[in-house]
């Protein structure tokens, strides 16, 4: 456990205990994404990331020594997108751990054939139903810089969390009612469709590719995922070519 981590742990007393200011003062010069919220935002963040840092369990794989900075900047950007929601949407789960760079997960298909086919999938993170996530601390570290291209592996692990809540990951989180499902899909399936055209067109025929990731096309689940990395950490290039989304991400994650 990092020292400033197993030190609040020791020494809790009940008492709110923020984040050391130089601490997170570092975390928002890493990331500046972050540092580009306005202030009580920021504080709230703060905030809310000490909390998360409270209830979850850091482990480094391969040998990997989790650090206090590692864990902060981690917490940081997992709180942005239930900021305004509150860290219930986490509750099903603790563990959180990081590998030094890719992860190689062990895959198996069954083609038409009835032929069974074992590979190696190279993976930046993983999220589990009602188990741990997984992250590549290279690709977290490298945030700050991927913010341009709308790209966030720690974001897009923790939308699967919130899509997970129903127990399904379908690119379509928890609801209060089946009219506001019928609005999520509405907006939903007609942008990944076009955006999975999109990328087909680029991809077979050289076509200008699309700004978000073209991971997205995997299915409505990463897109969701996709869609909502682009949208906290760059929300201004993503609002260009997905207003709707924007409308819709805004009423969900109550940013505004």
């Amino acid at each position: 456990m990092p020292g400033w981590l197993k030190t609040l742990t020791a020494f809790f007393s009940g008492k709110p205990k923020a984040i050391p200011e130089s601490l997170w003062l570092a975390t928002l010069r890493s990331y500046p994404f972050l540092a580009s919220r306005p202030g009580t935002e920021q504080e709230q963040l703060r905030a809310l990331s000490d909390r998360f840092l409270r209830n979850k369990e850091f482990s480094g794989a391969h040998g990997l020594l989790v650090t206090d900075e590692m864990a902060v900047a981690i917490a940081a950007q997992a709180c942005l997108p239930v900021l305004n929601l509150g860290l219930g949407w986490y509750d099903d789960f603790t563990g959180i751990v990081l590998h030094p760079g890719a992860m190689l997960a062990r895959r198996k298909t069954i083609d038409a054939a009835g032929v069974v086919h074992h590979y190696r999938e190279a993976l930046l993170g993983e999220a589990m139903q009602g188990g741990p996530v997984t992250l590549s601390w290279q690709d977290v570290a490298a945030s700050g810089q991927l913010a341009e291209h709308g790209q966030n592996v720690v974001i897009h692990e923790f939308i699967h969390k919130i899509d997970m809540r129903d127990g399904l990951a379908d690119g379509c989180p928890p609801l209060p009612s089946r009219k506001a499902h019928v609005t999520w899909r509405a907006v939903m399936l007609p942008s990944y469709e076009v955006f999975s055209e999109q990328v087909a067109r680029a991809e077979r025929f050289g076509a200008e590719p699309p700004w978000l990731d073209a991971y997205g096309a995997t299915s409505p689940a990463e897109f969701f995922a996709v869609a909502c990395e682009a949208y906290f950490v760059n929300r201004e290039r993503f609002a260009q070519d997905f207003p709707d989304m924007t409308a819709l991400f805004d009423r969900f994650f109550k940013t505004k």
